[in-house]
């Protein structure tokens, strides 16, 4: 028998925190460790009290066909980076590491390039953390430092016509 690497570890737990989710296009889930100790948990999710798309049986952005990575404030849920990272003080946040998870609900398959949404880096940035790990199969994932995000800021003026 091998033994699980500990970021696949990691990924495995986060895999698992992936199946609360709620969405109905896709799901993911998202820890943050710090010094080898889980410090939160966060899965996609219709704020407190709210319903969920599964409870509703829509998700609005399926219906209008929206492209991954568009208008999200359609979204009902709050996305896993966002959960996880309100759930945790940032003195804990800060040089952690965010794993990332996400898996397509129709077919079960890993969501291609996983990545953090703009509004989600944003919060990740602001939290401290360092590096966020994502996986890409059962055993693959990238790694992102962090401060690259700040460096390639991509709200800098002329990228996006300001």
């Amino acid at each position: 028998m091998q033994r699980t690497d500990k970021i696949n570890y990691y990924l495995d737990i986060t895999e698992t925190v992936l199946e609360r989710g709620t969405c109905l296009r896709r799901n993911f889930g998202a820890i943050i460790v710090k010094s080898d100790e889980i410090i939160s948990t966060g899965y996609v999710g219709a704020p407190r009290g709210r319903k969920n798309c599964i409870d509703l049986g829509v998700c609005i952005r399926e219906k209008l066909s929206v492209p991954r990575g568009e208008r999200y404030e359609l979204c009902r849920s709050v996305h896993a980076e966002m959960n996880a990272i309100i759930n945790a003080p940032r003195s804990e946040m800060i040089g952690a590491t965010l794993y990332l998870v996400g898996k397509e609900v129709k077919t079960g398959s890993y969501v291609p390039h996983p990545a953090p949404c703009s509004m989600c880096k944003k919060m990740i940035i602001n939290a401290g953390i360092k590096r966020v790990i994502a996986r890409t199969n059962k055993t693959d994932y990238t790694v992102t430092d962090v401060s690259e995000w700040v460096k390639n800021d991509e709200s800098v003026e002329g990228k996006f016509g300001y």
